[in-house]
């Protein structure tokens, strides 16, 4: 704090900031750039985090097969047998299912393994050059699983080797029971194959383990009939390598045997009804959030711009109230977006998507309002829930695209049309692709994120350069304060000793 100009009557704090007042003009309009810049860069994230949402939340729930599908499948008769459920092709045709064999994987088991030097079973942490059992063990330098070879040396333990054999492309999941003392292999992969034969297996591995006991995989024996064959007609067997199979566009997951506790097989009946309810929801909600999407970012591009409004100052605060604050603050960050090329460009690209597909949209009821409305959707949901029930397939592909399409349906190309928009935000504005988080840290190394460093070097600069002039103008105007009051002082003893 400084106190001057007591003895020469000049006001120097005064007189010093009504100069600085002039000279801190550039650093007050540099601040209040960078403030406009944390401003827009802020509005980017809002609009960042409704497209993220959209993306990430909305569209790929959306693109699930089951938030399209019409089909319901249920299962009478023998309910613990088979699951089923029913894609957007099933045909309306209902079937009876009996399991006679279930897929199961190839395994191979150990004697319980013992360590030579406890005499005791061995543990996770035993040395494979420590395992003894019956017979002679000699260590190899690797083993082979399935063609692939497994390098190992009398330092590894159970669970190493264990490791190596889980990490590698062996297409068999290793276990070890303490317990027991009995380590098992058994394939990754269902049906008959031939994984862990006893015929086939790399003969090292069988004599280092004491591998004894065998079970080759089979495949699963399923027989289908349709209720469109006749009562004398046999249903076709199936035999697939796992225990799913994908019949009439129904997908059955095969969960036991039909076998009943008496010994005798009772078959599963598989009912197809047709409800459209959960399509609806999901077009429903699509249309609503689409309309939101687009409406959020057009009232950004067209928001109107106060340039007379530019953020206050800490100084101009202090003299304000709270409510006028806001006020004045509501004004100066509006249309911060205005007009902005890379809005403008997203709300295209989306608007093409849908746009494009129209012709297949008005046949489900969808359709756009007026021109002034911006693209806005409007749904007939009657005229939707006619055409799921006339060709729900039809309306899936449209949303969701066909098996092999390169574009795929609205709900995909919209998705690559929110990617390239997160893109370009992120690049300019330090946003994240992949979060709705608006507090989350902006990326240093972006368009936005340069021009902030830029400010914070130009502020400090000046800043530096306003406390040195500042320093310099109490240094002058104190001196001036000293030169005046000894002149006064020489000027009072001259006037003493004339008067005397």
């Amino acid at each position: 704090m400084r106190i001057n100009g007591l003895s020469s009557g000049m006001d120097i704090d005064s007189i010093v900031k009504e100069l600085m007042t002039a000279k801190r003009q550039p650093l007050t309009k540099l601040n209040q750039s960078k403030t406009l810049l944390e401003w827009t860069r802020d509005s980017y994230r809002e609009i960042n985090s409704k497209l993220v949402d959209f993306k990430m939340n909305k569209l790929s729930n959306w693109n699930k097969t089951s938030q399209m599908n019409t089909q319901q499948a249920a299962v009478t008769g023998n309910t613990t047998a088979v699951k089923a459920e029913a894609s957007a092709s099933a045909t309306n045709v209902d079937m009876t299912v009996t399991v006679n064999k279930l897929a199961t994987r190839s395994s191979a088991e150990s004697d319980a393994l013992m360590s030579s030097s406890t005499g005791k079973k061995a543990t996770g942490a035993t040395l494979l050059s420590d395992l003894a059992h019956s017979g002679t063990v000699t260590l190899p330098s690797k083993v082979t699983i399935n063609n692939v070879e497994i390098g190992i040396s009398g330092t590894d333990t159970l669970s190493t080797f264990i490791n190596k054999i889980n990490g590698s492309d062996t297409k068999v999941r290793a276990s070890f029971d303490e317990i027991s003392g009995k380590l098992s292999l058994t394939s990754t992969l269902d049906g008959s194959n031939t994984y862990l034969q006893a015929n086939q297996m790399d003969s090292s591995l069988k004599s280092l383990l004491n591998l004894s006991t065998f079970k080759d995989a089979q495949n699963a024996e399923v027989v289908i009939k349709s209720s469109k064959q006749g009562a004398n007609e046999n249903g076709v067997t199936y035999t697939p390598s796992s225990n799913s199979l994908l019949v009439n566009g129904v997908q059955l997951t095969l969960l036991q045997e039909s076998k009943a506790a008496t010994g005798t097989a009772v078959p599963s009946t598989i009912s197809l009804t047709t409800n459209t309810d959960k399509a609806v929801e999901t077009i429903k909600s699509f249309v609503e959030t689409y309309n939101s999407l687009v409406s959020s970012m057009t009232t950004k591009v067209e928001e109107a711009k106060y340039r007379d409004f530019a953020p206050l100052t800490d100084e101009q605060k202090s003299a304000m109230k709270e409510a006028d604050i806001t006020l004045w603050e509501s004004k100066a960050k509006s249309g911060l977006l205005k007009n902005d090329d890379i809005l403008k460009t997203a709300i295209s690209n989306l608007r093409a998507v849908v746009s494009n597909q129209m012709g297949g949209l008005s046949d489900l009821g969808i359709t756009t309002g007026q021109y002034y409305e911006g693209g806005k959707l409007y749904l007939n949901e009657s005229k939707l829930k006619e055409a799921l029930t006339a060709n729900p397939q039809k309306v899936t592909d449209l949303f969701q695209g066909t098996a092999g399409s390169v574009k795929g349906g609205i709900f995909t190309q919209l998705s690559t049309a929110v990617d390239k928009a997160l893109d370009n935000i992120a690049a300019k504005a330090g946003t994240s692709k992949f979060t709705t988080d608006l507090t989350t840290t902006y990326k240093t190394e972006s368009v936005m994120g340069r021009m902030l460093k830029d400010y914070n070097s130009r502020i400090d600069t000046l800043t530096d350069r306003l406390t040195d002039m500042e320093t310099q103008y109490y240094k002058q105007f104190t001196a001036m304060e000293s030169a005046m009051n000894k002149y006064n002082s020489q000027s009072s003893s001259l006037s003493s000793f004339i008067s005397g």
